[in-house]
């Protein structure tokens, strides 16, 4: 005949192992994940958000204007490689000799910014070198006494 086992009494000593191995592993999972947030993160949207946030109304107006005017852009790399920024005007027309800037901005703020030095290569058709990579363009057009601004992404 086979002895029975007594059953194991929960003692103080493993209450205590049980709570330690819970936290540890919950301390463990928060410490990695924070670990990773930190270390993908690229910096900062504003430097001081009280501050633009008194800019805020004159940003939503600015923004409504420069909708009004009806431009648009497309913004690709070209077969050499280059950023091109193909700007229209509200009648689909080619935006002709407009003075165009071009910051490029890593995503992840993990390469430097750029100021791009931006050509018009065709009518309409704003071409600068640029690194390989995924960026962030933020263009800014004038013409005919107009500003227009717009941000497109380059994968």
């Amino acid at each position: 005949m086979a002895t029975q086992r007594k059953p194991r009494q929960l003692t103080g000593r493993h209450v205590l192992m049980i709570f330690v191995g819970f936290f540890g592993v919950i301390f463990a999972v928060n410490f990695t994940m924070a670990s990773l947030a930190n270390s993908t993160f690229g910096g900062v949207v504003v430097e001081n958000s009280y501050v633009a946030s008194q800019s805020y109304n004159r940003w939503l107006a600015e923004a409504e204007k420069e909708k009004a005017l009806g431009w648009s852009a497309s913004i690709h790399r070209d077969s050499t490689g280059r950023a091109t920024v193909a700007l229209l005007d509200s009648k689909g027309e080619p935006l002709r000799g407009a003075k165009v800037s071009v910051d490029a901005v890593h995503p992840l703020g993990r390469e430097p910014d750029h100021q791009l030095s931006v050509q018009e290569v065709a009518p309409g058709i704003y071409a600068a070198p640029l690194a390989d990579g995924r960026w962030r363009l933020r263009v800014t057009a004038q013409a005919d006494g107009q500003i227009w601004r717009t941000v497109g992404e380059l994968l």
